[in-house]
């Protein structure tokens, strides 16, 4: 089995960050072939950034595909620009917070997740990537929670002080991924 997933936002909501957090965990704890290919706008804080992630049981030919599985949209131009690579029967995660209207295609899972909201109310809009990488963890479980957690704890293990935040955020997405999966 190969998931194919692409994160897309601005520069400075951590698309960069959700996209190696998961793409570690996986690599370092399961079985499982892992590519993880960035690809930064003009400007890293404020310009477009995405990045693809692909998990898979088998060896991975070509980093980059046409099409997804999966699509992490934390702003409206990039759900404009990456939409059309969702396949038919795909999952889109939508910062709602940020991306508001409808949805113009039918043949795709919706998973809405208010994730700058959610991190203004834990108090620190920069956690909002590890908000939604809990939404899309909880509710692909795609990787097991705790390989992810001890993941991104030992990437921030410098900054101690950031840790209960960020596993707060973390949890708080989890339960809302699980809940929209329900």
């Amino acid at each position: 089995m190969e998931t194919n997933l692409c994160v897309a936002g601005f520069g400075g909501q951590g698309v960069m960050s959700l996209g190696k957090f998961l793409a570690d965990a996986t690599c370092n704890s399961t079985e499982k072939n892992v590519t993880f290919f960035p690809s930064y706008g003009a400007e890293q804080r404020g310009g477009t950034a995405n990045c693809f992630v692909v998990i898979s049981d088998e060896e991975i030919g070509a980093p980059l595909g046409d099409v997804m599985d999966d699509l992490i949209v934390m702003n409206g131009p990039s759900l404009q620009k990456f939409l059309p690579t969702l396949r038919p029967g795909g999952r889109l995660f939508l910062n709602s917070s940020i991306v508001s209207g409808e949805i113009a295609r039918t043949d795709v899972t919706v998973v809405k997740a208010p994730v700058t909201e959610l991190a203004l109310e834990l108090g620190n809009a920069k956690v909002l990537n590890v908000i939604m990488l809990g939404v899309y963890v909880g509710y692909t479980e795609v990787i097991d929670p705790a390989v992810v957690w001890d993941t991104i704890a030992h990437k921030l293990a410098s900054k101690p002080k950031l840790l209960p935040l960020n596993r707060q955020a973390f949890e708080k997405g989890l339960e809302l991924g699980r809940a929209q999966r329900a």
